[in-house]
């Protein structure tokens, strides 16, 4: 589907754009262009010396040439004096195809020269380029690095930092645990205060809240036990011990209640 590759090149791209420019440092960036710089006119003044070593090859060919131009002339004249019309003629034929070889190489050198002077032109305009880079590129780190600096300033005094915000919620979550904490100690003590966790301290090994149970219900059955036996001792004429240190009744009273007593039999 070319509508679906389409999109998922452009997030792709959109993707590796916005990871670049995360991982870009202006200042690297600076230092590799002005190295690049450097290479191209390190580049500009090889060719410049190349070009001089042709030149100084083909003068010297012009040199020798010259030369030979020289020796030809002299031999056709003693060629001449020699009565050797027939030499002179093969050594003015030589000496006119070396002068048209010397035309060509004076072009030649003539065109060399031409293409150093605008390649010692380009040099000196790059070299003044560079320079104008290399004094603005430091400029720009510098100023860079300043802002960097004041970017972490303030991040570190707002927190609004990665790492600040990372402190920060690291700070945050030990409070909330704090809290918490405190929170549940309040509440451990007022259900301790409330009776409703018993000692643990006071129980017996291996007794859980079933043992707790069945020993209160047979503690109530002895208190009761006890209970009824007290008053089956007090229903068989056992005085109690209030009842041997209070006064005597009253012979009239005493009297009535032995009557009701005897009719009640």
């Amino acid at each position: 589907m070319p509508g679906m590759s389409g999109r998922m090149s452009t997030i792709v791209k959109a993707k590796v754009s916005k990871l670049l420019d995360r991982a870009e440092d202006p200042a690297e960036t600076l230092d590799y262009s002005y190295t690049k710089q450097v290479e191209l006119l390190q580049n500009v003044k090889k060719g410049i010396a190349d070009i001089v070593t042709s030149k100084k090859r083909l003068q010297l060919q012009e040199a020798q040439m010259q030369q030979q131009i020289v020796k030809l002339d002299t031999q056709a004249r003693q060629a001449l004096s020699a009565n050797r019309e027939d030499l002179a003629r093969v050594a003015l034929e030589r000496k006119q195809n070396v002068q048209n070889e010397l035309q060509g190489l004076d072009q030649q050198i003539s065109d060399l020269e031409t293409q150093q002077q605008k390649l010692i032109d380009s040099e000196a305009a790059m070299r003044a380029k560079l320079e104008a880079f290399r004094t603005k590129k430091e400029v720009i780190k510098a100023q860079y690095s300043a802002a960097e600096a004041q970017v972490r300033i303030s991040e570190a005094a707002t927190g609004v930092g990665e790492q600040m915000a990372d402190v920060g919620m690291a700070m945050q979550r030990a409070l909330d645990k704090t809290e918490d904490m405190k929170a549940r100690a309040g509440a451990m003590g007022e259900l301790q205060d409330s009776g409703t966790f018993d000692d643990l301290t006071t129980l017996g090994p291996g007794k859980d809240d079933i043992d707790r149970q069945l020993e209160q219900l047979s503690s109530g059955g002895a208190v009761d036990d006890e209970l009824a036996k007290m008053k089956a001792e007090l229903g068989s004429g056992s005085p109690a011990p209030a009842e041997l240190d209070a006064p005597a009744a009253e012979p009239a009273q005493a009297d009535a209640d032995a009557g009701s007593e005897t009719a009640e039999k």
